[in-house]
């Protein structure tokens, strides 16, 4: 898999891929649990204030994985939009959106990242806990249990990278 910076040509298919992982988990845009309102925005919302957005390409240059990284404040940035195709998953693709955009919230200084899942996803409280994220709350939304977390960051890059 290629790791790019998200282009605007690059919408229609996360969109895709964001409907086709949430439906995967039993979830569904418009449910009450995930907002939809940042994919016509992710140029506004992610990159131009101090964030990121990257897509993941398999070999035949098919967007298959994305996540990004949007600033709350001076110190705190929430990673979200974490996405693996399921025909693609299980490959250490999300390992390595999650590496990438941690070491690119150390670049742009964050100290703090936070995010959420839910219980429906434990593919991604699997990863999230592997790699040092702890669970600070949980809340009822949607008719599902919203798992928000958070991790501190140092100076040096996660250990994911270090795998490619």
């Amino acid at each position: 898999m290629r790791v790019r910076r998200y282009r605007w040509s690059d919408l229609e298919s996360v969109w895709a891929l964001h409907q086709i992982c949430l439906a995967q988990v039993g979830l569904a845009p418009g449910d009450g649990v995930y907002y939809e309102d940042d994919f016509p925005r992710i140029n506004e919302i992610y990159l131009a204030d101090r964030g990121e957005f990257l897509v993941g390409e398999s070999d035949g240059g098919r967007v298959v994985a994305m996540g990004g990284l949007r600033r709350v404040d001076d110190r705190t940035a929430e990673m979200c939009r974490i996405r693996v195709h399921p025909e693609f998953q299980r490959r250490g693709f999300g390992a390595r959106i999650v590496a990438e955009l941690e070491a690119r919230a150390v670049a742009l200084g964050y100290t703090r990242l936070r995010g959420d899942t839910t219980l429906n996803q434990p593919a991604a409280i699997e990863l999230y806990r592997k790699y040092g994220w702890r669970e600070i709350s949980r809340e009822e939304r949607g008719g599902c249990v919203v798992i928000y977390g958070e991790k501190e960051l140092v100076e040096a890059a996660s250990p994911l990278l270090n795998q490619y």
